[in-house]
């Protein structure tokens, strides 16, 4: 039997491993998965030095959203330890003017008196696709782990810098695989097309009917797109 491949995945902005929920199941047999905690650390580099402290000396490092930019990170702190990347449903781009205004407000409205309750009606709308907004089993499983995270998380992750990554991705040689969830309004399509522009060898999937939070919405065909990826020379 072939030795299973060390998987690190990273999830997003008040994700924990629920997110991966059904990829650490769905690829058990061909991967030792474990999920990288984002919540310490006040800067990128800092989440990036916490996350490798704790994982394998050498694995398969798949990042969505949020962890997509600590993948990022840690390819340029530690590339000898990376055998190969997915990056789903993320960005390379730095934070524009627009997107750090936006931030700034969501920052302000988690400030503001009363108990945190994770994603609300808005951004749920934000972060999945509007066919799945009456799907009330999902809809609770995100909000319940964003309201677990809590806001303190949130605070801290939100304030993380995002560094460009165009440089970085042009240069990377390894399998890699790019997710984007076909109505992903928070990292939209053209960003992941962009990505494969500058990384050709990679293997973008669009996932049809999907939102941002591809891995829970999507969870069957991006579970197959990591074993396409897992299982490529």
């Amino acid at each position: 039997m072939k030795e299973r491949i060390p998987l690190l995945l990273l999830p997003g902005l008040l994700n924990d491993a629920e997110l991966w929920r059904d990829q650490l199941s769905d690829l058990v047999d061909i991967a030792d998965p474990t999920v990288g905690d984002l919540t310490v650390g006040d800067t990128m580099q800092a989440v990036a030095d916490a996350v490798l402290a704790q994982a394998p000396p050498r694995f398969a490092l798949a990042g969505f959203s949020l962890g997509g930019f600590v993948a990022q990170q840690i390819l340029r702190s530690a590339p000898q330890r990376v055998l190969r990347l997915a990056l789903i449903d993320t960005s390379i781009h730095a934070d524009s003017p627009q997107r750090a205004a936006q931030r700034a407000t969501q920052i302000a409205s988690v400030r503001l008196p009363g108990r945190f309750h994770g994603f609300g009606d808005t951004l749920m709308r934000s972060y999945i696709d509007a066919s799945r907004l009456d799907d009330h089993v999902l809809v609770q499983r995100v909000r319940d782990m964003t309201a677990r995270l809590g806001a303190e998380v949130f605070l801290r992750q939100s304030g993380l810098d995002r560094e460009d990554g165009h440089a970085l991705l042009a240069a990377y040689r390894d399998p890699m695989l790019i997710v984007c969830g076909e109505n992903d309004r928070i990292t939209p399509l053209p960003i992941s097309q962009e990505m494969q522009a500058l990384a050709p060898h990679a293997t973008l999937v669009v996932v049809p009917g999907c939102g941002h939070l591809s891995p829970m919405e999507k969870p069957a065909e991006v579970s197959a797109a990591m074993r396409g990826w897992l299982l490529s020379d």
